[in-house]
């Protein structure tokens, strides 16, 4: 990988973030990205440090359900910078609960699921055991 303060190409940023080139280029073109990504003399995009780190935590909100809308909400709040600390806060803690809520709800899926495989290991003990055809 190229050194990290020279940017590292598309395809090695999407090594370092689980993502493809096309969704890279997708948070970009989607206003996703807290800065422009740089771009090389010959056009090529070059992802900084802070563009993985960043990318790295969209990805974490993405994966809890938070929509693109609402991350683009928070891109465009922390470009804004400190003025809106209070907001970027707010709609944290907001995402959190309802991750929180899902976490609640996959729980109470998982010991449904643990009961009923409880139940089928009782039902498959209960079983007669297969007589081995003798040969």
């Amino acid at each position: 990988m190229t050194l990290l303060h020279e940017g590292v190409s598309i395809s090695e940023a999407a090594a370092a973030t689980g993502l493809s080139t096309h969704s890279l280029r997708y948070y970009e073109r989607a206003g996703l990205m807290l800065e422009p990504i740089d771009r090389a003399t010959s056009t090529h995009r070059r992802y900084s440090e802070a563009d993985i780190g960043w990318v790295q935590f969209l990805t974490r909100l993405r994966s809890t359900g938070m929509p693109i809308a609402t991350i683009r909400r928070y891109t465009e709040l922390a470009r804004r910078g400190d003025s809106t600390v209070a907001e970027r806060h707010q709609l944290l803690v907001d995402h959190r609960t309802a991750v929180l809520a899902q976490l609640d709800d996959i729980r109470a899926s998982l010991a449904a699921i643990d009961i009923k495989i409880a139940i089928y290991e009782q039902l498959h003990e209960q079983l007669p055991e297969k007589e081995e055809a003798s040969a």
